[in-house]
């Protein structure tokens, strides 16, 4: 298996992320993220201010966007969300 690629912590990114593997992100990104067939983590300590589209979403840490995901979202302990989900199971832990 591939290892996912990697936005660090003091990464800043605005525009649109488009990719054919998977995507882990520890910053900040402001824009759209479209990541078909594969899995979007927004780790602990990062913010995304963006549209999310992929396979699968995990989310540590904080999205103020529409997350789209085809099979799974997964809201994890002190994840926060402010926007519309999209997706046939959601996952949210306490």
């Amino acid at each position: 298996m591939q290892n996912p690629a990697r936005r660090g912590s003091t990464l800043v990114i605005r525009g649109e992320i488009t990719a054919q593997e998977a995507l882990t992100i520890a910053g900040q990104v402001d824009g759209t993220i479209d990541v078909a067939g594969h899995i979007v983590t927004v780790e602990q300590g990062a913010f995304v201010a963006a549209d999310i589209s992929a396979a699968a979403i995990v989310v540590c840490g904080k999205v103020d966007g529409t997350l789209a995901a085809a099979t799974r979202i997964h809201l994890q302990a002190g994840a926060e969300v402010k926007g519309d989900l999209n997706t046939p199971r959601l996952a949210v832990e306490d």
